[in-house]
């Protein structure tokens, strides 16, 4: 049989070796590679949606039950607020829901979509005032660490009467 030069390869000590034979161990190599990126990925996926729980958790408790203790379960140590009508740190985020206890007792959100990015999660929520309000389109933007809530984003926008589409906002 005659081989072609490029067919074959002289390993060390003058033994003749075809090309497939040694391209198996590379294959095999990024076949446990792979594997291993597997395993990490599937990691990230679980912490995502670690997270996800976690701020659905944190959510729940300080905005539709008005519970800073039970929301203060789910926050580290600090709590960066973006919104520029909120104070910063725990003891803003504290009392703010004093003052919507107080003020908003009917106010409360459906979340209506969840995303997870590592450590950030996004909510996309329909927040009312009361039922009969047709309410706010909002997109909450939480960063955590150690799958705490640290840092808190929020874009608002008012359900308009009409629409120039059929679509909803959610």
């Amino acid at each position: 049989m005659n081989r072609s030069p490029r067919a074959e390869q002289k390993i060390s000590g003058g033994k003749q070796m075809n090309r497939k034979s040694l391209i198996w161990p590379a294959v095999v190599a990024m076949m446990l590679v792979a594997c291993d990126s597997q395993v990490t990925i599937e990691a990230d996926t679980s912490d995502e949606d670690r997270n996800k729980e976690n701020v659905i958790a944190f959510y729940n408790a300080a905005i539709n039950e008005k519970d800073f203790a039970a929301a203060s379960a789910y926050m580290g140590d600090m709590y960066i607020q973006h919104n520029p009508l909120a104070a910063d740190g725990p003891e803003g985020l504290k009392g703010f829901l004093d003052f919507a206890k107080a003020n908003l007792s009917s106010f409360k959100v459906e979340i209506k979509q969840a995303f997870a990015d590592g450590d950030y999660v996004i909510l996309h929520v329909h927040a009312k005032r009361d039922p009969d309000d047709r309410g706010s389109a909002v997109m909450d933007i939480f960063r955590l660490e150690n799958g705490k809530v640290v840092e808190h984003w929020d874009v608002i926008q008012p359900i308009p009467e009409t629409s120039a589409n059929d679509n909803t906002m959610f």
